[in-house]
């Protein structure tokens, strides 16, 4: 055992090795991260020969951490709250196969969307599949959950969904680390057949015994020690704190507690400890980080306070200055922010290529009444915003080339996708795959700057590959057009987006150059 100043992030990622990782599989999204990264550098991780590479999506990722504990070793899977969206339909089905080796889902939510396109709680997937979840009030807790998590996953038969939030992911402490395990020997489920084949009769029977897995369950979390009564002798109030809360909480109380609280860090929910708190106090106010989820649950049948009654706002982080204010305390105000600031919005990078890019289509689309690009997730979506104005939507991860072909059947003109190359691979191909099909008549530019580079620059599954990916689906070779997106050949760009705009049929633009900070960083290193 030692101390070590962590992230959270880089606490889980240390806990998975000590307890005997095989794998971790993941693709990048913030504040998920640095679990992966932190592996990918471990001295430990290459001795040991554990798994670290990204993979081309969330549901790839999950499936093959499946794959891995079907052959007895524990894996961890990793990904942002969006994430889990991709890989719901392994997710919600491997509810039902259950496990062999130890295997840990991690999902790092983002309330306020500090980098994300939403604000959904993943808990609410870990109970629409009724699976046993986790969630820590703090880096050492996190810690410790993880290592001690995929015991419980192989106790209980089934994966564990650990849930964390942005500022646990990205705050450090002091971490006491714990001894490191073996790997697990390579084995094989006696019942695999019946268990992993998932035909309607064997599914119905699967259900049957995930029904009856909840007692289990529910025993585990009225027996752990992530779940925790305080009792004090103020009882005309009781507070329910779930995860980081729980933090929040005790920020308000550096005395100790003055009304009775529960803390939650294990679902499902301890029904025992739950009716101790709701019988013994007035009133029960409920401290979480993102949705009302317990709050919900409760909400029905007792007096509760929190997020669906106004005592704490519906959206956005919690915070200590937040728990405060639901307790009746004043929060002290220290800053304001004078009027005359105003946010200064994110840019491109200096030097970005996807500025040329955008100047070159820009140009092009003046010659059209209606134009219509439509965006995807990654640092080209900046593109939306001035000077460049480019791009009209932006909604999920491969959504730019379905949305444009479906704008293209309705007879939109011109109809452009614009993806990135990581993107691309994670979720875009199967799209283009529909454009062919269709022969639809759009233009689909996939920025390649050989990088994932909005969550930090790791590696993409598709460098290299894209022109002979696009090709294999079925695009046109004459048809699939390599730019160098650079102030030189701005009307060679022009040129060649404006041919391809009145091909009728699909075509690729694919303008080239890689990230300003990756190559950056390439330099210093040399």
């Amino acid at each position: 055992m030692e101390k070590r100043l962590l992230l959270g992030d880089e606490a889980i990622a240390q806990a998975a090795m000590d307890a005997g990782l095989s794998g971790v599989y993941a693709y990048p999204g913030t504040p998920s991260t640095e679990i992966t990264e932190y592996i990918q550098r471990s001295a430990i991780a290459h001795e040991k020969g554990i798994r670290s590479r990204w993979c081309t999506n969330e549901k790839t990722a999950m499936e093959a951490a499946l794959g891995m504990s079907y052959a007895g070793k524990r894996a961890l899977c990793c990904m942002k709250h969006v994430g889990l969206n991709v890989a719901a339909d392994c997710f919600m089905s491997t509810a039902m196969s259950g496990i062999h080796g130890g295997m840990l889902i991690l999902v790092a939510d983002d309330p306020s969307m500090h980098s994300s396109q939403n604000e959904q709680d993943s808990r609410v997937y870990g109970n629409f599949a009724m699976l046993p979840m986790l969630e820590p009030s703090n880096q050492q807790e996190a810690y410790d959950m993880v290592y001690h998590g995929f015991d419980l996953s192989e106790k209980l038969g089934y994966p564990i969904l650990i849930r964390i939030t942005t500022r646990l992911a990205h705050s450090r402490t002091g971490i006491t680390t714990r001894p490191q395990k073996n790997e697990n020997p390579l084995s094989f489920p006696d019942d695999g057949k019946q268990r992993f084949v998932l035909l309607p009769a064997f599914a119905r029977q699967r259900f049957k015994k995930l029904i009856d897995a909840q007692q289990d369950m529910l025993e585990a979390s009225e027996k752990s020690a992530y779940n925790q009564y305080i009792d004090a002798p103020d009882k005309r109030m009781g507070i329910i704190a779930a995860g980081i809360a729980f933090n929040y909480l005790s920020e308000n109380f550096p005395a100790g507690f003055s009304h009775p609280v529960l803390k939650i860090g294990q679902y499902p929910l301890p029904v025992k400890q739950i009716e101790k708190i709701t019988g013994e106090c007035d009133e029960i106010l409920i401290l979480e980080d993102g949705y009302p989820v317990i709050e919900g649950q409760l909400k029905g049948f007792l007096k509760v306070k929190g997020r669906l009654d106004g005592t704490l706002p519906r959206d956005g982080e919690l915070n200590p200055d937040l728990a405060g204010k639901a307790l009746g305390n004043e929060a002290p105000t220290h800053f304001s922010i004078p009027e005359t600031v105003v946010k200064r919005p994110p840019s491109l990078c200096k030097g970005c290529g996807h500025k040329d890019l955008f100047e070159a289509l820009n140009a092009v689309l003046k010659a059209y009444e209606a134009p219509k690009v439509f965006g995807d997730i990654g640092c080209y979506t900046l593109g939306a915003l001035p000077p460049f104005r480019s791009i009209d939507s932006c909604i999920d991860m491969g959504a730019s080339i379905t949305m444009a072909k479906g704008a293209a059947d309705a007879g939109t003109h011109p109809s452009i996708a614009v993806i990135g190359d990581s993107t691309f691979a994670h979720s875009g191909m199967t799209g283009l795959l529909d454009c062919v099909d269709g022969n639809s008549h759009v233009t689909i530019i996939i920025v390649d700057n050989e990088t994932t580079a909005m969550t930090g620059g790791q590696d993409s599954t598709s460098t290299g590959r894209i022109e002979a990916i696009c090709e294999g689906i079925g695009v046109a070779k004459e048809h699939i057009r390599v730019m160098a997106p650079l102030p030189k050949y701005h009307e060679e760009m022009k040129t060649i987006i404006r041919k391809e705009i009145e091909y009728q049929g699909v075509s690729v633009l694919i303008p080239r150059r890689e990230c300003m900070q990756t190559l950056t960083r390439k330099k210093k290193a040399k």
